[in-house]
């Protein structure tokens, strides 16, 4: 699929889920699609439309995009600003990238919550829910450092990037995706994002560097990147590996289990054995 086909698909998904909503693609869903976000650093300006626009949507204080001091220093997210853009200097000079939550594939928060408070959703959200008891598991769990808790509120919440799910639910691309002026971000299924980066990266080799952060790191995410220079350059963690962190965890929480189960029932019954072999010695001395 070239960029011309993958723009028509693009904008045809548009269309018909403006037209019928989510009803229009049922049967796409139900097959299992992710959908996700291709980020093109090579055309982003740092505009930070995207920031304004996620904090409109999303009822979130409203950045001063006009401030480019932001640019001096690195920003990570926080409970008040899901989407933050940072400035990079490298080998081809200075490199723009969005930063917020990746919604990985195999989600290590989904994996990691006691309550399920936080979801993976069949089209590749990862949204949060009231029903959280508080723990914090989620944030040591993400190999990306995004879910950011609030504690400055009676009621804390975590609070992160959920992909637009409810615009998404009303047939509507994500906020960002919506506001970028250079198309540096696309909403589209998983696969198709990949066959366009994948495109780009055949068609325009001095452009890009060979290399598309996300499709494997962790199992996969749904917000990939393309980058003119290594991700090491613009602030991308290049030692996570490829497999999904819940899978590193299967044994341990199998071991868990056994201890919550069968180690208390284990206690009973040296428990119940130790004390009936009291009573007897007390029955044969009288």
């Amino acid at each position: 699929m070239d960029r011309r086909d993958f723009l028509k698909v693009g904008l045809g998904s548009s269309l018909l889920l403006m037209a019928g909503g989510l009803d229009a693609f049922a049967g796409e869903f139900g097959g299992g699609e992710f959908y996700g976000v291709l980020v093109d650093t090579t055309r982003c300006i740092g505009c930070r439309r995207c920031e304004l626009a996620c904090a409109k949507a999303h009822d979130l204080p409203i950045p001063d995009v006009s401030d480019k001091s932001v640019f001096d220093h690195y920003r990570d997210t926080s409970p008040t600003q899901w989407t933050v853009v940072n400035k990079f200097k490298t080998e081809k000079g200075y490199v723009f990238a969005k930063r917020q939550c990746m919604h990985c594939v195999q989600p290590a928060c989904v994996a990691a919550c006691l309550v399920k408070a936080l979801v993976k959703h069949d089209t590749g959200q990862v949204t949060w829910n009231p029903r959280c008891m508080g723990c914090r598991t989620c944030m040591y769990s993400c190999p990306f450092d995004v879910p950011k808790f609030e504690f400055n509120t009676p009621t804390p919440t975590i609070e992160k990037c959920n992909l637009c799910y409810e615009r998404f639910k009303e047939g509507k691309v994500p906020a960002c995706v919506e506001a970028c002026p250079q198309e540096a971000l696309i909403f589209g299924t998983r696969r198709e994002l990949l066959q366009e980066a994948h495109y780009r990266i055949h068609e325009y080799p001095d452009r890009y560097y060979p290399y598309i952060y996300g499709e494997r790191e962790v199992g996969g995410t749904c917000y990939m990147y393309l980058s003119p220079v290594p991700f090491d350059q613009i602030g991308f963690r290049m030692d996570l590996g490829t497999k999904a962190f819940p899978e590193y965890t299967t044994g341990f929480l199998y071991a868990v289990c056994q201890v919550l189960v069968l180690w208390p029932a284990a206690m009973l019954g040296f428990y119940t054995a130790t004390h009936m072999n009291s009573k007897k010695k007390k029955e044969d001395n009288e």
